[in-house]
């Protein structure tokens, strides 16, 4: 049975990347976690195996959070799943993090790229959450991932970045309307990060990684081990009373 302080947190898009390095610190932080993978159980497996490691435990569910239709059938399998094995189909977290890339100059994109993006980064975000409502147990928390570009504008992420945008925006209305639950919503913006996002456009293009080094007040780009612990953090009592909020994490980009 769950004990009374066990936290749970459901995090999407947690097989590889800033969602595997979130994983892992939710579970460093004494979380168990359930999460989602896109298309590789494989990764998802490894980081499920990661984190019965560290002691905590974890299950990975495939789902496309650009597709609301799958929503209730996930929420179904995670609510049986936690009754099975906690006694309780609640979970504490929602960490939304799942999420594609852009490079497309304003002029050039399409409206199918548009509302791909739209689908994973909005839309998606929007009812997953909202679909995740009535499982979440009363006093948890929401974390909303956005990005850098949803403050200072690069050449071709008008619409990755105008979505992240919009995410920032609910993300204070979900504060201030689940307050009663005593639910928080904040945001963690992370800069650019070197991982194989946007076919590893930060990662492995050596003139992109020195823009974004000499643009970064601490002279690098990101890793995914600079964020995680940021979302892991948010979910725990210490982060009680930030709500609200955008935490960007950056290394000082733009500033």
């Amino acid at each position: 049975m769950k004990t009374d302080n066990q936290k749970i947190a459901v995090v999407t898009g947690g097989s590889r990347g800033l969602g595997r390095d979130m994983v892992i610190n939710l579970a460093k932080k004494g979380l168990d976690v359930i999460f989602t993978y896109h298309s590789n159980k494989e990764k998802a497996d490894e980081v499920v195996a990661e984190v019965q490691n560290i002691g905590q435990k974890a299950i990975a569910f495939q789902l496309d959070t650009s597709d609301i239709s799958q929503f209730d059938g996930f929420f179904e399998k995670v609510g049986s799943h936690l009754k099975e094995n906690t006694g309780s189909s609640n979970f504490d977290y929602l960490v939304n993090n799942a999420g594609t890339a852009l490079y497309s100059p304003f002029a050039q994109t399409t409206e199918q790229q548009f509302d791909d993006i739209m689908n994973i980064h909005y839309k998606g975000v929007f009812f997953l959450t909202q679909k995740a409502l009535p499982l979440m147990n009363d006093g948890g928390g929401i974390v909303n991932i956005s990005s850098g570009l949803a403050r200072f504008a690069m050449p071709g992420s008008s619409t990755y970045g105008s979505m992240k945008g919009a995410v920032e925006v609910l993300t204070k209305y979900l504060a201030k309307e689940l307050g009663g639950r005593q639910i928080k919503a904040n945001v963690v913006a992370p800069g650019a990060i070197e991982t194989d996002f946007g076919g590893g456009h930060v990662r492995d293009n050596k003139e992109t990684n020195q823009m974004v080094a000499n643009s970064t007040a601490l002279g690098r780009a990101g890793v995914p081990e600079d964020i995680g612990g940021v979302v892991a953090f948010l979910c725990t009592e210490d982060a009680r009373w930030i709500n609200g909020q955008r935490i960007e994490v950056s290394g000082g980009m733009n500033i």
